[in-house]
């Protein structure tokens, strides 16, 4: 009987992630969905410190003023609607007070470099190949901040392009950090704004282009959570309301295949398994607290959570 969809079986990593991994994420939202699923677990993980980005150029400019540790000045921010903003990161960062803002955003970077330095897996995703082009200083900014549309030039980079943005994000990298396992993800969201079919040649695009990149190089993996999602999950009931973004369903269909390529060796997943029941465990509200059947499954659950500190000193509950 010939099957009723496509499936894209998950390959085993020969790197693979364990609970002595330090992963690193970076890029559109759909690396906060995997992060969150890592966190969740208990893995020791950063994500998106600077908050989302989506094109390969401004992930670029990032990754080079971490490692170059090129701190923010006054004349990287810029004061609009009552907060001060900069265009190198997301707007959930903005601030009313700009020694603040600044302050803030120098932690980051201090505290990113040493994350970097020390992590052994970096998730890349990138969103798009649309940018926009603030036509004062001639970048691509992270994020547009409701400045006016003439402001910027909306630009989409040629494979060529992209593709040097990615080899610039790799050898940064490992510039910083030479044993580090880059994994990089073409995020499923579709970018609507930009239309149907711009959204697809600026797909296209990025996807040619990571291609090109990581070919012959050992320290760089393609993670397919764009193939799972368009090919493996053609229903609209995989999406939110909104039609684009890929729902809680979908989200841990792609955990579960990425589990089985990259935290693939049994000790991990055993310890996943163990956190997620301590993790439930916690969700529970009792109907009687003082029960003793509620006691003793909280003397059941501390015990755990215990065992599992004693084992992993970062873990925390």
């Amino acid at each position: 009987m010939r099957p009723f969809f496509l499936t894209l079986p998950p390959q085993k990593s020969a790197v693979a992630i364990s609970y002595g991994s330090r992963l690193f994420l970076m890029g559109s939202c759909f690396v906060e969905n995997i992060g969150q699923k890592l966190a969740y677990h208990k893995l020791q993980t950063t994500i998106n410190s600077f908050g989302i980005v989506f094109h390969p150029a401004a992930l670029e400019n990032l990754l080079e003023r971490i490692i170059e540790q090129r701190f923010f000045t006054i004349n990287d921010i810029f004061y609009h609607n009552e907060q001060w903003h900069c265009f190198e990161v997301h707007s959930a960062l903005s601030h009313s007070n700009k020694d603040i803002f600044t302050e803030q955003l120098n932690t980051i970077l201090k505290s990113e470099y040493k994350q970097l330095k020390e992590t052994s897996h970096i998730v890349l995703t990138f969103g798009t190949a649309w940018g926009y082009v603030h036509k004062k200083t001639n970048r691509i900014v992270a994020n547009c901040h409701k400045i006016p549309q003439q402001t910027f030039s909306k630009q989409l980079s040629s494979v060529t392009d992209l593709n040097h943005y990615f080899k610039r994000c790799f050898d940064l990298i490992h510039q910083l950090n030479p044993t580090a396992q880059i994994i990089t993800t073409i995020s499923p969201v579709r970018h609507i704004k930009d239309g149907i079919i711009d959204n697809n040649t600026s797909k296209a695009n990025l996807i040619s282009a990571v291609h090109q990149s990581i070919k012959n190089n050992e320290k760089t993996h393609y993670y397919p959570a764009y193939e799972l999602v368009m090919d493996c999950l053609r229903d609209y009931r995989f999406y939110k309301a909104d039609l684009v973004h890929p729902n809680e369903l979908a989200i841990e269909y792609i955990w579960k295949h990425f589990m089985q390529t990259w935290l693939h060796e049994p000790h991990t997943l055993q310890t996943l398994t163990r956190v997620a029941e301590v993790q439930r465990g916690l969700q529970h509200k009792p109907f009687n607290p003082k029960s003793d059947a509620h006691l003793k499954f909280k003397a059941a659950l501390d015990k755990k959570m215990e065992q599992l500190k004693k084992e992993y000193s970062f873990i925390t509950f």
